[in-house]
């Protein structure tokens, strides 16, 4: 079996230990999600396994030919080519050799009699009939149209931010490596392309390691859950349902050896106050453990979590009212005679395609642009905070503390507490010594932590989030789940994050194009399943023939010797499928704990399925011909 092995390494910035001798392998078929909070080091480890980082100590192992494809958060592009002429500038193997098989073609188009460009073509040929390189660009093709990007002409340079990180995804997927890493592959990506690479990814045959805010995505793609904790790596069997049930059984058996270590501590000073009248050699060696007790006490694995625990400011009964409301870019319709009333309380999720105007509507509720047309009345009590997916007012050479100090100096938290700026930066996980920090040494995703803390200490009624689950780790959105749950305002919400979404909002606003916006009462979880339970009723459910299939029939009326055997036996080889499918649908149901048992069935479910569908394809087909 193919692997990458990691041992014993240790990375450092400055006096920040990031990794601390970790140790840890990844093989064939593994489906690993590294998660941890924000600033621990997640993005600095995937850049090292993929070779654009080097560690401070400890190797990586791998053979020889094993290869390794890298999307990152912003990826560095080639502004000046062409959307496929940046698909193909890889140093993959099945790349280079399309590349050199192009060439050779055409000198050989130049040179018709050049014998020995005519010998490297057909030793090209072979080794592209080897690799399969022959549908590299087949599925480049269909992999960018998949992912939303239909002009391949189109120069880098002329797309959007989102655009640019989907062409750099299609890239790393046509390299087709041993291992494939991935820095928040999810983010610019509407639902259906986060579907399809769910499908893509769940049957990958390599390795895959990724990072991404996207539990559902998690849920659905991992067989493997690696946790970055402190300099330290912790692994999991199973999907993000089982770390999260395996993580609270980890940490409740950490605190109740603490809680030992605690009761023991106790007993020791007590019998060190009574004192000891004789100093034998067991009461030194006694004192000498009390001595290491109370040096340790308290170092055990500490559990750290962002406190969002500011007090919001009172809300009237009016929020929002958007009366016959239009608004338009560039001949682009974004709103329509629309409206809209807003209530105390209201939790609404915006969904659409990318492209239709949410960030706009965002945008025009928090007043900074516009309307065309149309009246807003917005309440006398409302106090908006807008986290945007741009952060313009951050300015990086500020040090935290003078930036969190621009919203409040203090705060006052649900328990009416008063709190500082610098005690909330610590509740926020930015510990003392690093507040004088300027915002340029911060990672992305510490700065979205800094920018979030910022707007909760105006103490708003009204948030409005734009995309807040882009560069957030698990553990904050966690807690601003949490939060937002108990939050007394309104909260209106842009989200591609299904799970976000699903905790956050109970009416969705569905923007579809064109001005249109459609409404849902409920989860958007269930919003989905009804938009693909209407669409199969729209689609036919015969299966249409291929072309090919077609003509055979017109020209056949009987079966061939192959397929005559092959019907006679393909009844009975359903009925040992079916047969299989039954007993290991049975042995899922009854397998418990043991996740890696769990894992292979339901990868051995996924394949005898696929051999029952492909049977019953036949078996249609060949009926048609048996006399």
């Amino acid at each position: 079996m193919r692997a990458l092995t990691v041992q014993d390494m240790t990375k450092s910035y400055g006096e920040k230990v990031l990794f601390d001798h970790l140790t840890f392998s990844i093989a064939e078929k593994e489906r690993a999600g590294l998660i941890g909070v924000n600033g621990t080091g997640k993005s600095s480890l995937l850049k090292i396994v993929a070779g654009k980082d080097v560690p401070d100590a400890g190797e990586i192992k791998a053979p020889n030919d094993f290869t390794i494809a890298y999307l990152a958060q912003e990826p560095e592009m080639n502004l000046e080519l062409t959307v496929m002429d940046q698909l193909f500038l890889s140093e993959a193997p099945v790349i280079q050799l399309l590349k050199e098989y192009e060439s050779t073609l055409k000198k050989l188009e130049l040179e018709p009699e050049n014998q020995a460009v005519a010998e490297k073509l057909f030793e090209l040929q072979k080794q592209m009939d080897a690799l399969g390189a022959w549908e590299a660009n087949t599925n480049a093709e269909a992999i960018l149209t998949r992912l939303g990007i239909d002009d391949f002409s189109r120069k880098i340079g002329e797309l959007s931010g989102g655009q640019k990180k989907r062409v750099a995804l299609a890239q790393v997927l046509i390299e087709t490596p041993d291992l494939l890493i991935l820095d928040e592959p999810t983010n610019h990506l509407d639902y259906e392309t986060i579907r399809w690479l769910e499908d893509y990814l769940s049957k990958y045959a390599g390795a895959v390691l990724l990072v991404t805010h996207d539990r559902y995505f998690l849920d659905r793609i991992t067989n493997r859950m690696f946790e970055l904790d402190n300099g330290l790596l912790y692994t999991y069997k199973g999907n993000y349902q089982d770390y999260i049930s395996a993580k609270a059984e980890r940490e409740e058996q950490q605190a109740a050896a603490e809680d030992k270590r605690r009761n023991l501590y106790q007993r020791e000073l007590a019998w060190m106050r009574r004192g000891a009248k004789a100093r034998t050699t067991k009461q030194k060696a006694r004192i000498d453990r009390f001595g290491q007790l109370e040096g340790t006490l308290g170092q055990g694995p500490k559990k750290e979590q962002v406190d969002l625990s500011v007090q919001g400011s009172r809300l009237g009964k009016q929020v929002f009212e958007l009366k016959d409301v239009s608004k338009s870019f560039g001949g682009k319709a974004i709103l329509k005679n629309f409206h809209l009333l807003v209530k105390p309380g209201d939790r609404l999720g915006i969904v659409g395609k990318n492209g239709s105007g949410k960030s706009t509507f965002m945008n025009l509720l928090a007043g900074k642009i516009p309307f065309d047309s149309g009246d807003i009345v917005t309440g006398q009590t409302v106090k908006t905070a807008y986290y945007t997916q741009e952060r313009t007012d951050m300015d990086e050479n500020m040090r935290m503390i003078a930036y969190i100090r621009e919203s409040a100096e203090v705060v006052t938290t649900k328990t009416g507490e008063t709190i500082s700026a610098a005690q909330m930066l610590e509740r926020f996980l930015f510990p003392m010594h690093s507040h004088g920090t300027p915002i340029s040494k911060l990672s992305g995703g510490e700065k979205r932590r800094l920018y979030l803390l910022k707007l909760l200490m105006t103490q708003p009624n009204v948030l409005l989030l734009d995309e807040p689950t882009n560069d957030l780790d698990t553990e904050t959105l966690t807690v601003l789940e949490d939060y937002l749950e108990d939050f007394a305002g309104v909260v209106i919400t842009v989200s591609h994050d299904r799970y976000f979404l699903d905790k956050t909002a109970n009416q969705l606003l569905i923007f579809q194009g064109d001005g249109d916006i459609g409404s849902y009462y409920g989860l958007y979880s269930d919003y989905l399943e009804e938009q693909a339970a209407a669409e199969k009723l729209v689609v036919s459910p015969v299966k249409e023939s291929k072309p090919e299939e077609q003509r055979e029939k017109t020209k056949k009326k009987k079966l061939s010797y192959h397929e005559q055997r092959e019907w006679d036996a393909i009844e009975e080889e359903m009925a040992k499928v079916e047969t299989r499918i039954a007993e290991a649908e049975k042995e899922l149901e009854e397998v418990g704990s043991d996740f890696e048992k769990a894992q292979q069935l339901s990868e051995e479910l996924d394949g005898l399925n696929e051999k029952l569908e492909h049977f019953i394809e036949r078996w249609s087909y060949l009926s048609e011909f048996v006399q």
